[in-house]
């Protein structure tokens, strides 16, 4: 059902570099989440027009074959003199490729969208692989009214994020080459969903190294400021201009519904943000501590508790590392406890203090845990491997004095794909402890 907290401010024509967009009903497909009915779509005719040309060096052509979208500028063994946008893609002798986005003042300089060279990426290319990536998200209609619809690519559509709460879709443009397409994906998403608004959250830093401007902006429609949303019977509001990511950790909803399910007696919910992990943890535990650094995210945390008429939560503001050790001194103990702490490693040179930072605060989480206590802890860094995570634990384990099982390993939900070929489409992995003794 659509929201109606809309703000009068946005409201209007889209800017000026949108164009105006066509409300077509072919396709329509009224949200949240009905990804089951969207058709994908045939393929259309259209006139292929002659594109500059990259050609590769050895290298970057494997890589390409081996299943992975990306060329760096060090592989490239011929590009064209031209502006950001699509190319055709060449390899070694001219071997044809397909096309990709250009971004020339990237590291990642070719980005390839499309295997087949007698495919056109035009309107109806968007269209089709859009439908897709929607239709694969058919299985969460019943779960959640928010969740990821394109994950970039894990998707096949590199550098382009699109999340929807509700009947708002909120997309990040994260590359100069995929800059250019905005009109092409603007307009595809209009025709197949029907949004009552579209705000582009392009403020990750990365704009910045594409040479692009950090903005946040809408694009089409009314976009308010804030959405709420419902995962598993629980109640949020989404900061769609504010909040980390486009609004929401949307990757977490099913580790949130799994330790919520499993949680009881006295719990801690460390890193809490706007309180998702700790209003699970709370429809079973009878009572939970939230704890954040941030005094004003603790305020939407009481809020969202509020929106689920949940009395046994209490924010605490403070550093979590600081508030377990102080709770280890005071001989606290908990039953049910989540470290979802943000990402520790931003790039490989910081892996190492990362992996300090998760043993240890993982090390004295365990120390607090009651005999057959369950404990959910996760990594959101790219850069640290589930196999180094598992190892973190492993030591913070030993380190504790504890004796800790594994219940389950998790990764990412279905809406944020892992390509086995693209590993950095992967980030997200957690798992459920149980104290032993």
């Amino acid at each position: 059902m659509p929201l109606t907290a809309a703000t009068d401010v946005d409201r209007g024509n889209p800017p000026e570099r949108t164009p105006r967009i066509s409300y077509v009903d072919t396709h329509h497909v009224r949200m949240p989440c009905r990804a089951g009915d969207v058709a994908i779509l045939p393929g259309l005719m259209s006139t292929k027009i002659s594109l500059p040309i990259a050609t590769l060096a050895t290298r970057g052509a494997e890589r390409l074959l081996r299943g992975h979208p990306w060329v760096f500028r060090s592989d490239i063994a011929t590009a064209p003199r031209v502006e950001a946008g699509l190319v055709d893609v060449r390899g070694p002798g001219g071997r044809k490729l397909g096309t990709a986005l250009f971004s020339p003042g990237s590291e990642i300089t070719i980005r390839r969208l499309e295997a087949d060279p007698d495919v056109v990426v035009d309107d109806s290319w968007w269209e089709r692989t859009l439908a897709r990536a929607i239709a694969r998200r058919a299985p969460l209609a019943s779960l959640t009214t928010a969740c990821r619809l394109v994950h970039g690519e894990g998707d096949g559509m590199p550098s382009l994020v699109v999340d929807q709460y509700g009947d708002i879709l909120v997309l990040q443009l994260l590359s100069a080459g995929l800059e250019t397409q905005r009109a092409h994906i603007v307009n595809a998403l209009h025709t197949l969903l029907k949004p009552t608004g579209i705000l582009a959250r392009n403020d990750p830093s990365v704009r910045t190294r594409e040479g692009l401007e950090r903005t946040v902006e809408v694009l089409a429609g009314t976009v308010p400021d804030t959405v709420q949303i419902t995962e598993h019977g629980v109640h949020y509001l989404a900061a769609l201009r504010t909040g980390q990511k486009t609004g929401a950790f949307l990757d977490q909803r099913d580790n949130r519904a799994l330790i919520g399910s499993l949680a009881r007696g006295r719990a801690l919910d460390c890193f809490s943000y706007h309180g998702s992990f700790a209003m699970h943890l709370a429809r079973n535990a009878e009572h939970v501590t939230a704890v954040d650094v941030s005094a004003h995210a603790l305020e939407r945390a009481t809020e969202n508790a509020s929106l689920n008429g949940l009395t046994n939560i209490t924010p605490v503001t403070a550093d979590a590392f600081e508030y377990l050790r102080e709770a280890r001194t005071r001989g606290d103990r908990f039953d049910t406890i989540v470290v979802d702490p943000p990402a520790f490693a931003k790039n490989r040179a910081s892996v190492t203090h990362a992996m300090r930072g998760y043993a240890d605060i993982n090390r004295i989480a365990m120390q607090l845990l009651n005999p057959g206590g369950l404990m959910f802890t996760a990594s959101c860094s790219h850069h640290v491997h589930l196999s180094d995570f598992l190892e973190v634990l492993e030591y913070a384990a030993a380190e504790s004095g504890r004796s800790m099982a594994i219940r389950s390993i998790t990764l990412q939900p279905l809406d944020h794909p892992m390509l086995l070929t693209v590993p950095e489409t992967g980030y997200l992995k957690g798992a459920i402890l149980e104290a032993m003794s």
